[in-house]
């Protein structure tokens, strides 16, 4: 698990502290348990265990306990709650809300980020991202519904979301100029499976 603070921002104390508050404060009607969380973000239970423990010690979430399951949510009466979740959408909300925006597009086989926003969660230092690039790769899949969930996405988030679209052949085809550009540099897989190269998708 990466400890440092996020290059998407650095206002947090850990990239998974961020992710652990985007996913809670993001989705305020849901609660999560321990493992849910360890396997959302990717992070050992032990480390998601100590980040809970702080931000329920700080108030910023709630918990309760359901048999051996310690359960977690949102605490919306939390002075900050509204003006950290903006920050969290404007940082680590991006694929959280595409995911939703696109997850019911027909033929969509796969949605990723990539582009600066992806570089800033990978990790990669650089200027604050403007924008949001998508890429929909799937067998038929209408452009009108893909420029749809950008739309709806670009609302929630407040920054432009650029979508493009590829065939599940265009994306493997080495000769595909943006498939190639996007295959070679980060990018954060938000809905479908994960590549075979390892690239782990965020849900």
């Amino acid at each position: 698990m990466r400890s440092e603070a996020p290059a998407l921002l650095p206002i947090f104390r850990s990239q998974a502290q961020g992710e652990i508050l985007a996913l809670l404060l993001l989705h305020p009607d849901q609660e999560f348990s321990l493992t849910d969380l360890s396997r959302r973000v990717n992070a050992p239970l032990t480390s998601i265990h100590r980040e809970v423990e702080r931000l329920a010690e700080a108030t910023l979430v709630a918990e309760r306990q359901v048999g051996r399951n310690r359960m977690v949510r949102a605490h919306p009466a939390h002075p900050a709650w509204e003006p950290l979740t903006r920050l969290l959408e404007l940082s680590f909300g991006p694929q959280h809300v595409v995911a939703e925006e696109f997850a019911d597009i027909d033929g969509a086989s796969r949605v990723l980020i990539f582009g600066s926003w992806a570089a800033r969660h990978a990790g990669r230092a650089g200027a604050v991202p403007h924008d949001v690039d998508v890429l929909v790769v799937g067998e038929g899949v209408a452009r009108a519904d893909v420029y749809e969930a950008a739309d709806r996405a670009q609302g929630r988030l407040g920054l432009p979301v650029n979508p493009a679209i590829r065939t599940p052949a265009q994306w493997t085809d080495p000769d595909d100029p943006l498939s190639a550009q996007i295959r070679s540099s980060p990018r954060l897989t938000v809905l479908g499976e994960e590549d075979v190269d390892g690239t782990l998708a965020a849900r």
